[in-house]
């Protein structure tokens, strides 16, 4: 089950961890990484492909108002963005050293998915109503995924 089908939660946005596929972590090692960021974490919908393989999982952080629906991706639609991002990223003036790391992406075939939702107080408020979103679960599961 999706988070976009709990109106309870607002989607905000969707970041992309990108890297080679063949590095494609366990569901357990993941587990076990986010679960041992934080114990106000719960997971949930935790899926695996073949092998153990991680495939999908949500993430509830209830006292920071938020959830993470985390998916994995692979082939030949990652190696497009990857693409895209590398000459959107090369018309910026960037140091040589800067360069290097972002020629790296051009072998990258894998990419988790990171949705990122919004508990909702007042689920009669309007879209526009923007709250302030507290970044604190999806930067701390951002840095363990990377």
């Amino acid at each position: 089950m999706s988070m976009f089908e709990n109106d309870q939660y607002r989607w905000r946005e969707t970041y992309f961890v990108l890297f080679a596929a063949a590095r494609r972590p366990k569901l357990k090692a993941v587990e076990k990484a986010l679960l041992g960021l934080q114990c106000r974490f719960t997971l949930a919908n935790a899926t695996a492909a073949e092998k153990g393989a991680f495939e999908a999982l949500t993430v509830l952080a209830p006292d920071d108002f938020a959830a993470l629906d985390i998916s994995y991706i692979e082939g030949e639609e990652v190696v497009e963005q990857a693409q895209s991002l590398v000459r959107e990223m090369k018309a910026a003036d960037l140091r040589p050293e800067d360069r290097q790391k972002i020629e790296r992406m051009l072998k990258y075939d894998g990419r988790f998915d990171v949705l990122h939702f919004e508990q909702l107080t007042d689920p009669s408020a309007e879209e526009g109503d923007d709250e302030m979103l507290d970044p604190s679960t999806l930067l701390l599961v951002l840095q363990a995924l990377a």
